[in-house]
């Protein structure tokens, strides 16, 4: 007979010679000896359900101009806590994952909610502003001449001042291929510019090769790979408040564990997926973390 541990295992797709294993297969993907713990995770429900947002929701504002470095029209979506206009606030950059953009962004994490449930909560009111960095850029200058980090640093973030923000000093806070994307602004906004850094399941690479072969339009090829590397830069970041927070299930958990072993920034490794369930978990602390370091001067 086989055991319902078993038939899961034989679902995963390149799994039914664990399944014939049995608990012997089971414990080497759990180990992960054998491939498959993202998907066997996925199929025993320890993924988690996705988290209903608090209740009050904050000031949503959007921008939209004709990007000279994207050379596209982009729109960004400026959420400040309820009660508050960007006016006179500090500022974080909300960079999105691969196929969103910037106010998808917003929904699907219920930005607006988690903010004022921050500022609700003690920490020090800021604004959030997340812009449309193209769907699968990685957040990086391409070849083509795409360029989302100069569009933030020349485009947004003056227009965020004429609004009246606090952009002398920002947070950074990315989700996946935003989470890589925030260490690459931090590189050229520079440590002294950057108050603090927030990656939530950033994905890293080992090689261009990997890279490759989980979106082949992530970069140009070895050398672009290389000249952003996260790993060969985490000396530029030295001095900026880090926190990096992974699931345990996430495909990039190994990767994303070298790197807090290397760095030892805030957050943890905890249990989750790469998904929407995991990341609005970690909004509270997230968001105060982001808080705290925009208030000190």
């Amino acid at each position: 007979m086989v055991s319902r541990r078993a038939f899961l295992l034989g679902g995963l797709g390149g799994l039914g010679a664990v399944a014939a294993a049995g608990g012997a297969g089971y414990g080497l993907v759990e180990s992960e000896v054998l491939p498959g713990k993202v998907r066997l995770d996925r199929a025993l429900g320890r993924c988690g359900d996705l988290p209903a947002p608090p209740a009050a929701s904050g000031d949503v504002q959007t921008m939209t101009w004709r990007s000279a470095h994207r050379r596209t029209t982009v729109t960004a979506t400026v959420v400040a806590p309820a009660g508050r206009s960007p006016r006179g606030l500090p500022v974080a950059v909300a960079l999105h994952g691969s196929g969103e953009t910037g106010a998808s962004l917003v929904r699907k994490l219920a930005l607006d909610h988690y903010l004022t449930d921050a500022a609700a909560n003690g920490a020090p009111p800021f604004a959030l502003a997340a812009v449309d960095g193209g769907p699968d850029g990685y957040w990086h200058p391409r070849a083509s001449g795409d360029d989302p980090i100069a569009m933030i640093v020349d485009e947004l973030l003056p227009r965020l001042e004429g609004r009246g923000a606090r952009t002398g000093r920002v947070g950074l806070i990315g989700w996946s291929m935003g989470g890589f994307g925030a260490f690459v602004l931090a590189r050229r906004l520079g440590a002294a510019r950057t108050a603090a850094l927030v990656a939530s399941s950033p994905a890293l690479f080992a090689s261009y090769a990997d890279a490759r072969d989980a979106n082949a339009r992530a970069f140009d090829g070895p050398g672009d790979f290389a000249r952003h590397d996260v790993f060969g830069a985490a000396g530029v970041l030295k001095g900026v408040p880090l926190r990096v927070d992974c699931g345990t299930s996430d495909p990039f958990a190994e990767r994303v564990r070298e790197f807090r072993d290397r760095v030892h920034p805030a957050g943890a490794m905890t249990g989750g997926c790469h998904d929407a369930a995991y990341w609005r978990s970690r909004l509270r602390p997230q968001l105060a973390f982001l808080g705290l370091h925009l208030a000190t001067r």
